[in-house]
């Protein structure tokens, strides 16, 4: 990792995002204590190691920090095709005012429209309607009942890919925010992971305001860029909402001389989606923005994020928020520390100094 800011007029490339991590940082399991993770200080001109729970005296009363409050689903099913072979689906989006979902499966040869698929032991059968997605890649199915119901009642927490171990108990638990309120996730909004009730009481007592987006995130939040040029890059869409009570409460707090305080990239991501007109607009729509290294912000203005895959969007867009050189620096830091990395892993507060 280097230091060295590149030249104004650079193109990125995928390479310049990348990195080797030792397989041990990736955490497997969560901290004993949610606000027990460790907290990477990055607002300043060295990193300083914390714990998450020093948050709040690192926000000043004005401040408005803005959460994401999705509620991930259970999102993964194990079954069977007509022939017997097995199938694994992974809900992407529940189709709202349906039965229907949208669905990656994985099996030994893609299932044919009109057939059905039986899961959990035959709990229930889906009917496969067809392909979808841009470049059909995920599933279009029918399920007999309420597909949220049926997940809640018969699906596993959608761990990612790079954990190893079946879910448990604990991750039903772990995997999911404080606040979770609205359901339709595949992946959690992990820097929220870190919040417990004394955090957020303490943050209450420092007199910094809470207020909230929602942005179900989806499984590509996981891929990597494979091209080269990051202009090819094909993102992946999600649903947000930034309610008329959260632009209000942002307002107020830019006309107090406050700053904007994003909890996770899902939050940025629906902020700045919701701000690409040039001003804040509430409503509910779909973003594929690619936020990269030039990107103009118009409003968060502090970030706190966990540590993201190498060559991924996420830590495209990191890089973008903090500098590119900035990043750099804190993740060979991060890694020299034995910060815990991804879902489970350890957070950074980061200050915008790009776009």
């Amino acid at each position: 990792m280097h230091h060295i800011p590149l030249p104004p007029d650079h193109v990125y490339t995928v390479d310049d995002f990348d990195f080797e991590l030792p397989p041990a940082l990736i955490a497997q399991h969560p901290a004993a204590e949610r606000s027990g993770s460790r907290l990477l200080d990055g607002t300043g001109s060295t990193p300083v190691d914390r714990v998450f729970r020093d948050l709040p005296g690192l926000l000043a009363p004005s401040d408005l920090l803005v959460f994401n409050d999705t509620r991930v689903i259970k999102a993964r099913l194990f079954g069977e095709k007509p022939t017997g072979g097995a199938v694994e689906a992974l809900i992407e989006r529940v189709l709202p005012g349906t039965h229907e979902v949208l669905a990656h499966l994985r099996a030994s040869k893609s299932p044919r429209a009109g057939s059905l698929l039986r899961f959990a032991d035959g709990a229930f059968e889906a009917e496969v309607l067809g392909r979808s997605g841009p470049d059909g890649g995920l599933f279009h199915l029918r399920f007999p009942a309420d597909p949220l119901v049926l997940l809640e009642a018969h699906g596993h927490v959608p761990l990612p890919p790079y954990i190893t171990h079946a879910d448990g108990a604990d991750d039903v638990a772990r995997y999911q925010t404080v606040f979770a309120d609205k359901p339709g996730a595949v992946a959690a909004p992990t820097a929220s992971l870190h919040f417990d009730a004394a955090v957020l009481a303490a943050l209450d007592g420092r007199g910094v305001r809470r207020a909230q987006v929602t942005l179900h995130v989806g499984a590509g939040t996981f891929q990597p860029v494979r091209n080269t040029s990051l202009a090819e890059h094909q993102m992946h869409s999600e649903w947000y909402e930034v309610p008329e009570t959260t632009v209000a409460a942002i307002a107020a707090t830019r006309a107090a001389g406050g700053r904007i305080v994003a909890a996770g990239t899902t939050t940025l991501r629906a902020l700045e989606s919701a701000a690409l007109g040039g001003s804040l607009q509430p409503g509910a729509r779909e973003t594929d923005v690619f936020i990269t290294p030039g990107f103009h912000f118009r409003v968060v203005d502090l970030l706190i994020t966990n540590f993201h895959l190498p060559r991924s969007t996420l830590l495209m867009l990191v890089s973008a928020f903090a500098g590119h050189a900035q990043a750099r620096a804190l993740y060979r830091h991060a890694i020299e520390s034995g910060y815990r990395f991804y879902s489970y892993g350890d957070a950074m507060l980061l200050e915008r100094r790009g776009g």
